[in-house]
């Protein structure tokens, strides 16, 4: 891990936001092999996804911010209330605004500002928005590094970007996978459903420069990222995976998917 830290911490963010995005890719190659996914596997599937971001948003994220604030000789409770109440009415506004539509749900359901684009196109606008959080919250855990360059902090951004791939590659079937039930050939489920991703890179390059340049917003940044990807776990992920039977399926994804994200946090950070 010490090599790491001689790299530029804005370009290590690039890297391991391209690295999420690419095993996105690799979780959308999966409707090469499945035209359809059974409806327990998907719903553990997005379980375990909910259980990877509500870990890392505590043991990756708002732990991190804690722990500096008060190292500053400031309240611990102010940056991590105030950063993750903003980041959750970030996405509340991009909610509602962002025409999207979640899966499952016919397209009267979509949200945000009335359009007429495609069921489709809705579907992966939804999945597009629930990956922004992560790349923030992956290129704000990298840009830490120019406030604080040590192996622990090297550690536990490095945690955090494994974790969010392990997440992305069921995400990336469950964007495909129903893109070819939608119709699409599936060159184009697996095209799109790699393009839900792209969004990560992008994030993870704003959120380190943001924090690399203006060091002293990193505790809110880290809350931040936090309080947006708690917003999508309760907003998008758990009601999608209890929406229908197997609820208990979703139940064990998400311990699971907890329980790795707390395993590669506590061992690597």
């Amino acid at each position: 891990m010490e090599g790491l830290l001689k790299y530029n911490p804005i370009l290590l963010a690039l890297f391991a936001t391209l690295f999420t995005w690419g095993v996105t890719a690799m979780g959308a190659a999966m409707v090469f092999f499945f035209k359809t996914i059974d409806k327990g596997i998907l719903n553990s599937m997005l379980g375990f996804a909910a259980g990877v971001m509500i870990a890392a948003s505590f043991w990756s994220l708002l732990k991190p911010a804690i722990e500096m604030a008060e190292a500053n000789n400031k309240a611990g409770w102010l940056p991590a209330v105030i950063g993750f109440l903003s980041g959750g009415a970030f996405l509340l506004l991009i909610d509602k605004i962002l025409p999207h539509l979640h899966m499952g749900l016919p397209a009267s359901k979509a949200e945000g500002i009335k359009t007429s684009w495609q069921r489709s196109i809705l579907l992966i606008l939804a999945i597009t928005l629930h990956n922004i959080p992560e790349g923030l919250a992956v290129g704000v855990a990298f840009g830490a590094l120019a406030t604080s360059a040590d192996v622990q902090t090297i550690s536990g951004a490095v945690a955090l970007a494994v974790g969010i791939g392990l997440q992305n590659f069921p995400e990336g079937a469950a964007v495909s996978i129903p893109l070819r039930r939608e119709g699409f050939s599936r060159l184009k489920g697996f095209w799109y459903g790699q393009l839900s991703g792209i969004v990560e890179p992008i994030a993870g390059i704003v959120g380190a420069y943001m924090v690399a340049t203006i060091t002293t917003l990193l505790p809110y940044a880290l809350a931040f990222a936090a309080g947006a990807m708690i917003f999508v776990v309760i907003e998008e992920l758990i009601p999608e995976s209890q929406r229908e039977f197997k609820t208990d399926f979703s139940t064990i994804g998400a311990m699971l998917g907890f329980s790795t994200m707390m395993f590669l946090d506590v061992a690597l950070g």
